[in-house]
């Protein structure tokens, strides 16, 4: 009983969200500014983003305050929409023939990965390690980045964004990816990083909330990568490329207007298949 009161009160929390989201759509609506994943305009997006001295001395990508960062209909980053534009723009990703997994799925990205796969929705799997306030949509799957559920060379594309900071198990993670990706398979793997830091710096011992938040810009981080992040990847077994916004086929003038972080790289790790 105290299961289903539980899920209940989620459902109630969820739907209540999504009307605060209509209604804040509805206010903020206008012609300035696009969000492809929710296909409206508004006057203007939030600003969002934590706001901590280690993120703006170690001018840390993919974290901090930052302005126009969130849409006020579907509650979309700037990070979401950075993906949405890679997705859209690399020939490396087909929708829907591509088996795709998708960790800690924001929910504004999720509804519109999800559209893409309408006529194989078998083919899109979405999980989370547990459901965060009202935040998750209650059909996502629960799982364990680090002991995935699911066989050996399953997926032809992996998506965690801004996942692996949180994970304390890094390795595992990662073997984790690499063990259900396809030959020739792609993981997409994006975290906040410094281009200031040669090498990552880790939780070294049990630290409190506001440790982490001094250390690595967020309370529930265990670490802050450097650029030193594609060598750990390469390290895993991976092929990384990294794609900046210039390289993707998409007009300037359209970024501007989803508001995106231009300095954010998108980090493609392959797994090459075995000659």
């Amino acid at each position: 009983m105290a299961t289903e009161k539980s899920r209940k009160t989620l459902m109630i929390g969820y739907k209540l969200r999504q009307f605060k989201l209509r209604l804040q759509g509805i206010i903020y609506s206008g012609r300035k500014y696009y969000c492809p994943l929710c296909n409206k305009f508004y006057r203007k997006f939030l600003d969002g983003g934590e706001d901590h001295a280690v993120l703006r001395r170690l001018k840390v990508i993919g974290a901090g305050r930052r302005p126009n960062m969130v849409c006020p209909g579907c509650h979309s980053t700037d990070r979401d929409r950075l993906l949405h534009t890679f997705l859209c723009n690399n020939n490396s990703v087909s929708f829907p023939k591509v088996s795709m997994l998708h960790i800690a799925p924001e929910p504004a990205l999720y509804k519109w990965i999800k559209k893409q796969y309408h006529s194989n929705p078998a083919n899109y799997t979405a999980g989370v390690k547990y459901h965060e306030g009202f935040y998750y949509d209650l059909d996502i799957n629960l799982i364990d980045i680090t002991s995935l559920p699911y066989d050996d060379e399953t997926f032809g594309l992996v998506m965690a964004n801004h996942v692996l900071e949180h994970i304390k198990d890094e390795s595992k993670a990662l073997s984790e990816i690499f063990r259900v990706l396809k030959p020739d398979g792609k993981a997409i793997l994006q975290v906040p990083w410094s281009p200031l830091l040669d090498e990552t710096i880790e939780e070294m011992k049990p630290m409190s909330e506001k440790e982490r938040e001094e250390y690595f810009g967020q309370h529930d981080h265990v670490r802050l990568y450097g650029r030193d992040f594609v060598e750990r990847l390469t390290r895993a077994g991976f092929v990384v490329r990294s794609y900046a916004l210039n390289e993707l086929d998409a007009d300037q003038d359209y970024l501007n207007c989803i508001a995106v972080n231009a300095d954010e790289l998108v980090f493609l790790a392959s797994k090459q298949a075995k000659q």
